[in-house]
C-alpha cells in the first residue's frame, strides 16, 4: 500500500492496483485535483476542508471512470458528479478493493451548531493492510485497522481525545492528517503527545506532501 498526503485531510491510497483519493478539500494544493487514473474518490463529509466544490468538478471530469462515494447529506448538496451514498457498514467494491463506511455523524464542535453527517472509510484488499480515514470524528473505532490516518487537530478535538482514539483503534501504523490548523511552532506538541502516549510504535510524522509505504 502506497500512501500519499496532499495537505490537511487529503490522502491518496494506492493498493491492489487501485487508486483511491479521499477528501480532496479546500486546504489542499492543486496537485490532488490534477490527478488522473483514479478508481474512486471518497468524501467523508461536506465541510470545505474535505471537499472543495470549486476544484472538485474538474477532478471528477478528469476521472470519468472513478466511483464517487460520500455520506448521504453530502450527496444531497453536491451539484456535480454521480455520487453513491456511503453509510456505516456499507461496502463498495472497487476493482480488488473494499471501501467500507464507518460511522454516521461529525463530532460536536459546539452545541449551537448542527451536526452534519460524517462517514469515515476503511480501505482493504486481500494481502494488503487496512487503512482507516475517519473524517471528522473520534467516535468510531473499527476493528482490524492496520494503518490509521489520525486527525491531529480540529475545533472539535483535544489531545486527550486524540490519544484515546488512537488507543481504541490500536493500529500498527499511524500518520497525521487534519493538521493545517496547527502552527508550525506548536506542531511538535500535538504530534509528540500522540506519538508518545498513543501506544503505536510505528508513528510516522508525514508532512503535507509526503508519501510512505505500509
Amino acid at each position: 500500500m502506497q500512501i500519499t498526503r496532499f495537505g490537511h485531510a487529503t490522502v491518496l491510497v494506492e493498493t491492489a492496483d487501485t487508486r483511491i483519493l479521499i477528501d480532496p478539500g479546500a486546504f489542499s494544493p492543486d496537485a490532488p485535483f490534477e490527478l488522473e487514473g483514479l478508481d474512486a474518490i471518497v468524501v467523508t463529509h461536506q465541510h470545505l476542508d474535505h471537499i472543495d466544490q470549486n476544484r472538485a468538478p474538474a477532478l471528477v471530469e478528469r476521472n470519468p471512470g472513478a466511483v464517487l462515494l460520500c455520506d448521504p447529506e453530502t450527496a444531497g448538496v453536491l451539484e456535480f458528479g454521480d455520487w453513491r451514498e456511503n453509510g456505516d457498514g456499507v461496502e463498495t467494491e472497487v476493482k480488488g478493493v473494499t471501501l467500507r463506511g464507518v460511522g454516521a455523524q461529525h463530532a460536536v464542535i459546539t452545541p449551537e451548531l448542527p451536526r452534519v453527517g460524517n462517514v469515515g472509510v476503511t480501505v482493504s484488499a486481500d494481502g494488503e493492510p487496512t487503512l482507516f480515514h475517519p473524517g471528522d470524528t473520534y467516535a468510531y473505532a473499527p476493528e482490524g485497522v492496520d494503518v490509521l490516518a489520525v486527525p491531529l487537530s480540529a475545533p472539535w478535538a483535544k489531545v486527550s481525545e486524540t490519544v484515546d482514539f488512537v488507543r481504541r483503534v490500536s493500529p500498527a501504523t499511524l500518520f497525521p492528517i487534519h493538521d493545517l490548523t496547527i502552527a508550525e511552532l506548536a506542531y511538535g506538541i500535538y504530534w509528540g503527545h500522540v506519538a508518545n502516549f498513543g501506544g503505536v510504535e510505528d508513528a510516522r510524522k508525514l508532512g503535507q506532501s509526503d508519501s510512505t509505504t505500509a
